[in-house]
């Protein structure tokens, strides 16, 4: 996921010291207002101000926007990133997050965007060369350290990412763990954090559309971790759907957003949002899989030289 270096283009240190100067001050700004004027906030600005959530998704974009001149993609990646980094802020940054905090089921929703909607639309867009062409040099110079190559090529071992993947999921939904984190601030945005890193981290390595020499792992691989994270959701949301008491009881104690919906209503449709939609998304993942497999393999088919069948004969292209 790193980008080409003789692509980089030279950004001067005034516009990154301007830059830097002009999000600290926004940051700042909101939080003030957050604090001491929450109610001249609108709907989709910052319910519970987060600085660090806020400068990762302002330096996200500045970069991104920044390399699009050196690394410019189609305008249909540049709408799938967008897409990817608004839906996450939505549910981490908007009154949604209050909702979620007050009702299982939408706490589902929410990490269903953070850990699956959002980083498969960020990792289809494929944007990691011109978010990487956009950044100062400095920085550059720290996404190419060997140690973060070191970390990446480790999580990117497909026995990993899939561990990982699952795991997660499944350590932050085990009630007694679901209840710490859900009453600690500090646990509550780790449970955040690791669930949107560990959800890019994972579709950027299943929906790598290079071959296998440059992603490191074959398209069959690919293919094989977008299933075998299916069955265990499956599992997870059953035993939630299915359950004849209510196991979390973080949401009554603390007051449900909607009074008219009992405990086990919203224990059982939280759970169908961890079985059935993770499911439909592994097996759209495992379409755009096949995808890039046909896509790579027409790319490195010998030249036809007349003689015999092309499949841009059939397929059109």
């Amino acid at each position: 996921m790193t980008a080409r270096r003789n692509t980089m283009p030279a950004v001067s240190p005034v516009d990154d010291r301007r830059g830097i100067g002009l999000l600290l001050a926004v940051t700042v700004l909101l939080w003030l207002v957050s604090h001491f004027r929450a109610s001249w906030m609108p709907v989709w600005a910052p319910w519970d101000f987060s600085p660090a959530w806020f400068l990762s998704f302002a330096f996200t974009l500045w970069w991104f926007f920044r390399g699009l001149r050196s690394v410019p993609l189609a305008w249909w990646r540049i709408g799938f990133f967008l897409a990817g980094m608004g839906v996450i802020w939505a549910v981490l940054q908007t009154h949604f997050e209050y909702a979620a905090q007050h009702m299982f089921f939408l706490n589902r929703i929410q990490h269903l965007v953070m850990h699956h909607l959002g980083p498969f639309l960020i990792a289809i867009a494929w944007p990691w060369e011109t978010i990487v062409a956009g950044m100062p040099e400095p920085v550059r110079r720290i996404t190419r350290h060997a140690w973060v190559e070191r970390v990446l090529g480790w999580v990117r071992q497909p026995e990993i990412a899939v561990s990982l993947f699952v795991g997660l999921i499944a350590l932050w939904l085990w009630p007694p763990v679901h209840f710490v984190a859900m009453i600690d601030p500090a646990l509550y945005s780790v449970m955040n954090w690791s669930m949107v890193v560990d959800g890019v981290l994972f579709w950027a390595v299943v929906l790598d559309p290079r071959g296998p020499e440059r992603a490191g792992n074959s398209f069959a691989m690919r293919a094989g971790m977008t299933v075998g994270v299916i069955l265990p959701q499956i599992a997870m949301g059953a035993v939630i759907a299915f359950a004849d008491k209510d196991i979390y009881t973080f949401y009554a104690w603390c007051g449900r957003l909607y009074p008219g919906m009992d405990a086990l209503s919203d224990q059982r449709l939280g759970g169908l949002f961890v079985w059935i939609p993770p499911a439909m998304m592994s097996l759209i993942g495992l379409l755009l899989v096949l995808n890039n497999m046909r896509r790579e393999q027409e790319r490195t088919a010998p030249k036809s030289d007349g003689s015999g069948i092309s499949s841009a004969s059939w397929t059109g292209r």
